[in-house]
């Protein structure tokens, strides 16, 4: 370790006493607070804290793997037991290396003591911790004990920590490192200081490899150094095993292509093509840009997450333009995402996202990936023109004419895969070339060129479902029930009695909600069946609204309270007294002769037409 100060402490040289060559993420390896990488706030409260006096007697660091927490964990151990010949006291000021420094930052100090826990998880080893804490440091201000993955302790290793955790000697301190967090029972928790080290910026990953590539003497452009940041996932020591790996593949020189080719990457201007391919629906071009990139190389997997990002940064963009800014972007991604942030709606740019995060998992899962995922890339570019779900049922409702936009057919596309949509539900001489690129507001579809309808395609178009008057009245459930009756379907007259409850209901249109036990099918069914026998089309709805109640809920409720005025009748009453046991299972209601529903003697009763009606009252 050199004595220089800052950031020049990281400079070794590039081979050991043996001549062993030294990977860069161990060589770079930060040697004091000033080489640790975003982890600012961490520094200042233990600089605070180290000025002040109140040092705890416990920390836990946590953060995603390389972020630094082992090399934190020994910066914190030197800092506790700096001492030079000037200064003999904690410190986080370590510009001039100590008397223990080296020996702790090569873990090798007799009184740093590291553990790791994924291999040392049980109750001995925990114990021989607990008997050694009594005995004073050898040589050092504090003996520090360093345990790794914590998290991978046993809960009867844990319960032996707490003791000791709490009420340690006053030479001893213990420093936790973990991944994993939640796995770390609360009661160990409460008695440490916990820092969570954060995943470093890319923008500070590429300028630390650039710093190292001059230190090393390697040319590197910067499209080179972007590609390796965004792989290195805000992780600095995977950031340089991956830049050491380049520079090998690249004899000593590290590019953009051989960037590329070692970690299987697409190259990003080319997915930005793709992604262009997609969104006006072009999908032959779409699959030859594919296959290109894999022949290249490229994972199938890999071109999707990266189609994904760059959906995602458009999305960033349209909320926060200072996005395009981050210097870890290409020239590329800034400027056609702020072009593709303007012209895409957020509900094209999320309908994408959605559909692309569930394709990956199956692209992953499996066993076929190229063909998964071209298959994934036909249904995006596919979906490229569809109307999202409120376009749609506007369009259903006012009529294609009023709008002059049309749903599009299922038959066949043009062949280039994607430059025309055939019309439907629009007069001929309505059809005129549109543009139909996609405004901030929510456009209709995703196109980014001017699309033309050809006349040849027009059908003639169909009145709305709002303007066509039933040949027979429906303005009621119930006169639903009466047309399954009349059609003699006994099964779909039960289903409507007994699972549809009334929204609200106009010629052409029928909103109802379903009880928990309605088939998944009566929607269709209801809509087909309305328009087979009223001789117009019906559109029918789920809503989200609770509704009225369904006929046999309230047949139900009108037998039970007649069943109940019927109980409170004294005469009834009397007649029930005078015969023990006697029920009433039935009420009907005296009319005057020929008003009633049909019954000879005059009588109304709960569930007249049924075939089930009882007598008035009868012994048991």
């Amino acid at each position: 370790m050199k004595s220089n100060a800052g950031a020049e402490s990281i400079g070794m040289d590039t081979k050991t006493a043996d001549s062993a060559y030294r990977v860069l993420a161990r060589k770079y390896r930060p040697q004091n607070f000033d080489d640790l990488v975003g982890q600012e706030p961490m520094v200042r409260t233990l600089t605070n804290a180290f000025e002040t006096g109140r040092i705890a007697q416990a920390w836990m660091l946590t953060g995603v793997r390389g972020v630094g927490k082992t090399t934190t964990a020994r910066i914190l151990a030197r800092a506790l037991n700096y001492k030079t010949a000037e200064i003999d006291r904690p410190t986080i000021d370590l510009s001039v290396p100590g008397e223990h420094c080296q020996a702790i930052m090569e873990g090798r100090h007799v009184d740093v003591i590291e553990m790791d826990a994924a291999s040392h998880t049980g109750i001995d080893d925990i114990r021989e911790i607990i008997e050694q804490v009594r005995y004073r440091p050898v040589s050092a201000r504090y003996k520090v004990y360093i345990i790794d993955e914590v998290h991978m302790l046993s809960n009867q290793a844990f319960n032996g920590l707490l003791k000791t955790l709490e009420e340690p000697p006053p030479h001893v301190k213990f420093i936790f490192a973990t991944t994993e967090i939640r796995k770390v029972p609360i009661t160990v928790l409460s008695r440490c200081q916990r820092f969570d080290l954060r995943r470093i910026d890319a923008n500070m990953l590429t300028a630390l490899l650039k710093k190292i590539a001059d230190k090393e003497s390697i040319t590197v452009d910067a499209a080179s150094l972007a590609m390796i940041a965004r792989a290195g996932e805000g992780s600095a020591r995977d950031s340089l095993s991956i830049f050491d790996q380049a520079i090998a593949h690249g004899a000593g020189n590290v590019d953009a292509e051989t960037v590329r080719s070692m970690l299987g990457l697409a190259d990003r201007a080319r997915i930005i093509d793709l992604f262009e391919m997609l969104m006006r629906g072009d999908v032959a071009s779409a699959l030859r840009e594919f296959r290109a990139q894999y022949d290249v190389g490229a994972d199938p997997s890999v071109v999707l997450s990266d189609l994904a990002d760059f959906n995602h940064l458009v999305t960033r963009i349209r909320f926060t333009p200072d996005v395009a800014d981050d210097i870890s972007l290409s020239e590329d991604e800034r400027l056609r995402g702020r072009d593709y942030a303007e012209k895409l709606s957020i509900r094209i740019l999320s309908r994408t996202w959605q559909m692309l995060l569930k394709g990956i998992a199956e692209v992953d899962a499996s066993n076929r990936p190229v063909q998964a995922a071209e298959m994934l890339l036909i249904r995006l570019a596919h979906a490229a023109d569809l109307p999202t779900l409120d376009e749609a049922l506007k369009l259903l409702e006012n009529g294609a004419s009023s709008t002059g936009q049309a749903p599009r057919s299922d038959g066949p596309r043009s062949g280039n895969g994607g430059g025309e949509s055939m019309s439907r539900g629009t007069p001929a001489d309505a059809v005129a070339p549109v543009r139909s690129s996609v405004t901030s507001g929510g456009g209709a579809t995703m196109r980014l060129v001017e699309q033309s309808v050809q006349p040849a395609h027009v059908v003639p178009v169909q009145p709305a479902a709002e303007e066509q008057t039933p040949a027979v009245p429906v303005t009621s459930i119930a006169d639903i029930v009466a047309l399954a009756d009349k059609q003699r379907n006994m099964q779909f007259k039960i289903l409507v009695k007994n699972c549809v409850r009334l929204v609200s209901i106009k010629p052409g249109r029928l909103e109802i909600n379903l009880t928990d036990d309605a088939p998944k099918t009566l929607l269709t069914d209801l809509s087909q069946k309305l328009s087979e026998w009223t001789g117009a089309r019906w559109m029918v709805s789920l809503s989200r609204e609770q509704g009225g109640r369904t006929i046999n809920e309230t047949e139900t409720a009108r037998r039970d309270s007649m069943l109940s005025d019927a109980r409170a009748d004294p005469d009834v009453a009397a007649i029930l007294s005078r015969f023990p046991g006697a029920k009433i299972i039935n009420v009907r209601i005296a009319t005057p002769a020929g008003q009633g529903n049909g019954d000879p003697d005059g009588m109304d009763g709960i569930g007249s037409g049924d075939d089930t009606l009882a007598p008035v009252e009868e012994d048991d």
